[in-house]
């Protein structure tokens, strides 16, 4: 199991958003100048599960807003509401207008990846920028073993962190099975994202893989250029386990990114520069 760093929040609350309490937290300085960063965590995961490691360190110089969706973590499920992409875009939306924050910066992981890109596309107006990690979007995109094991995904092959991640914070621990029973039906179902939705999307992007990441680079590269105004990072010897942690490479290339003025072109400069 991968270390992770223990997560203060300056603020935490309960959203009454679309029928859910939806849980988030508020980390950073409370006079930062910046955008607010959203983060929107993978399937089966928490908060801290997802940006344990990376949350404390974008903290420092930022306003960060970490939220949990429907049935993961702190916030209670809907019990005959499923999961889906699409309901936990609007959910997110929902957020930022309680919050009171009319654009945001979003950085999702995995699943967190593909609600990020469906809040760019049903509000754009709520997203300055877009971080995709991991982030599916076409079936094809994944390793078929993906797939394989969807078919027969079982609690008892949930990695034993995230199980007690659940447990330590859920308001119903006992409702993990129905949670991760939830989150398998929701990528079983995935359907692609129409590749016109992705090309209108206008917000500057940077995407960003594993090079043995379940989702293939290939697939990285192709949503790339599909999105008007992205860049593409592939970090080496990375999987879809470790991306996360790898803070050393990702919070220079996420403060360049971020930082960058909107009102040069397409606010989208060389990684490296």
């Amino acid at each position: 199991m991968l270390s992770m760093t223990p997560v203060h929040a300056a603020e935490t609350g309960y959203a009454p958003v679309n029928g859910l309490q939806l849980y988030y937290e508020i980390h950073g300085p409370a006079k930062a100048t910046t955008t607010p960063l959203v983060l929107l965590h993978g399937g089966g995961d928490t908060i801290e599960t997802s940006f344990g490691a990376l949350l404390p360190v974008l903290a420092r110089t930022r306003r960060v807003i970490a939220l949990e969706q429907q049935g993961y973590g702190h916030t209670a499920d809907v019990p005959d509401r499923p999961f889906t992409f699409e309901q936990s875009a609007d959910d997110t939306a929902a957020l930022l207008a309680h919050l009171g924050i009319a654009r945001a910066d979003l950085l999702g992981f995995s699943n967190g990846g593909t609600i990020a890109l469906q809040v760019a596309i049903r509000h754009p107006q709520c997203v300055r920028k877009l971080v995709l990690v991991s982030t599916l979007t076409f079936r094809h995109g994944a390793d078929p073993a993906l797939w394989e094991w969807m078919k027969n995904a079982r609690l008892e092959n949930m990695p034993v962190e995230l199980q007690d991640a659940y447990r330590k914070v859920a308001p119903q621990p006992e409702n993990l099975r129905l949670m991760h029973d939830k989150a398998a039906q929701r990528m079983r179902d995935f359907r692609d994202i129409p590749s016109d939705a992705l090309r209108a999307i206008t917000a500057p992007a940077l995407v960003i893989v594993g090079d043995t990441d379940v989702i293939r680079p290939e697939h990285a590269l192709e949503l790339a250029r599909l999105l008007p105004h992205a860049q593409l990072a592939v970090l080496p010897a990375t999987d879809h386990m470790a991306i996360m942690h790898r803070t050393e490479l990702l919070e220079p290339m996420l403060t360049r990114f971020l930082n960058a003025d909107l009102s040069r072109g397409t606010g989208v400069p060389p990684v490296g520069k």
